[in-house]
């Protein structure tokens, strides 16, 4: 779930930020009482931290665009990669229209499974604010789908 966060957050080398996400989770963990959703909430934090610290290091130094050879080498499936590829693209088209903050609180809700109060906890809003970015965030991406759905000129359910 941490890598899936930080893959559609776009982080530039998820896996690397995931093992960081849970070395700090290991270094922390003697510190940590709780429950386990208390507990994966605390490692969603962590993973957001994280991830703004990887968006300050870009924002100063933004990497370089080599491309590692050893790449071209991999192999697989490549009827699956191709599909599996359109399909996250259009998921990544869709979520990048909406503002940073409902990207965040959608990723941390859908696919971290936390409640409205341990987002509010991990990104330092109220629990209110929380749910009005997501019914936002959620009502943007119905009318994105609604419009891509339906060809122009003819009317989407509704009769709009």
């Amino acid at each position: 779930m941490v890598a899936g966060y930080l893959r559609v957050q776009r982080a530039i080398e998820p896996e690397d930020l995931t093992s960081e996400v849970f070395l700090g989770v290991f270094r922390g963990l003697g510190s940590f009482d709780g429950t386990e959703v208390q507990f994966r909430s605390w490692v969603f934090t962590i993973a957001h931290r994280r991830l703004q610290d990887e968006r300050r290091r870009l924002a100063r130094r933004p990497p370089s665009a080599e491309v590692d050879p050893e790449l071209w080498l991999l192999g697989g499936d490549t009827e699956r990669e191709a599909l599996d590829a359109l399909g996250e693209q259009w998921v990544w088209r869709l979520v990048a229209k909406l503002s940073a903050d409902q990207q965040t609180v959608l990723l941390l809700r859908v696919v971290a499974d936390l409640t409205a109060d341990e987002v509010a906890r991990v990104t330092g809003k109220t629990e209110g604010a929380v749910r009005a970015l997501q019914r936002r965030g959620l009502d943007s991406l119905r009318r994105m789908i609604a419009d891509e759905a339906c060809p122009t000129g003819l009317p989407r359910r509704g009769g709009d």
